[in-house]
């Protein structure tokens, strides 16, 4: 009996991890479609790690109380634990000077580090083991299927381009030239100086494309003088 017991017990965490893993999915992948910092293995790492540690705070009050004897809350001590863990993922996360976040992923995976020591602490070990199965699983796999038969965009990098330009190029012809080297381009900034005119771009283009290979094209243009360019990955 307690047998049968303990393997519902099981498939229905199992269950659960699933489910929080699709959902945490769908919103990173959202999120990454947007190109927005906080992405696909972010999104699926904090659910995985918050569902994780629901279960086994439901399940501890269950399994450590007993009734007419010591009252305890088996979640205290863990939730200052992961209050502490929070503010070392925040250390990890940086902004770079290009504007971009980078670290959350890092950080995502310091506190599913806390969740798992938690729930192997509480005595979880097979809920613990399945957590981190689908948090590499997250990592890992699923990123690396995406980037082979999922969206385009998931397979895109961006590169922060400036350009010095002759005064007397036509610029819409300029961009589009760009275009037509099959490279997406926005958040496109005209100035002019005092010798030439300077456009201030981000340049998007297959992961697999290196940041000299868009320097050199870039380089090809016509009127253009002198290029700057910065990866944003």
């Amino acid at each position: 009996m307690k047998e049968i017991i303990y393997s519902f017990i099981y498939n229905e965490v199992l269950l659960k991890l699933a489910i929080a893993s699709l959902a945490g999915l769908v919103i990173g992948l959202e999120r990454e479609l947007k190109g927005k910092p906080l992405g696909l293995k972010t999104c699926l790492i904090v659910s995985v790690t918050a569902c994780l540690l629901t279960v086994v705070s439901y399940e501890s009050s269950f399994l450590y109380s007993k009734a007419y004897s010591r009252p305890m809350d088996p979640g205290r001590i863990p939730s200052y634990v992961i209050s502490g863990i929070g503010f070392l993922g925040a250390g990890v996360i940086l902004r770079r000077g290009n504007e971009a976040i980078s670290g959350l992923t890092t950080a995502s995976l310091v506190l599913a580090s806390a969740g798992i020591g938690i729930t192997i602490g509480a005595g979880f070990y097979i809920e613990a083991f399945t957590g981190v199965v689908f948090i590499i699983m997250g990592v890992k796999v699923l990123p690396y299927l995406f980037e082979r038969i999922g969206p385009k965009k998931l397979n895109e990098k961006e590169i922060k381009i400036k350009l010095y330009i002759e005064k007397t190029t036509d610029l819409t012809n300029l961009l589009k030239e760009i275009k037509g080297k099959k490279l997406g381009i926005k958040r496109v900034k005209v100035k002019e100086e005092s010798d030439d005119i300077v456009i201030s771009c981000v340049v998007t283009t297959e992961k697999h494309n290196y940041t000299t290979d868009i320097y050199y094209d870039m380089k090809t243009l016509i009127g253009v003088i002198q290029v700057e360019a910065e990866s944003l990955g």
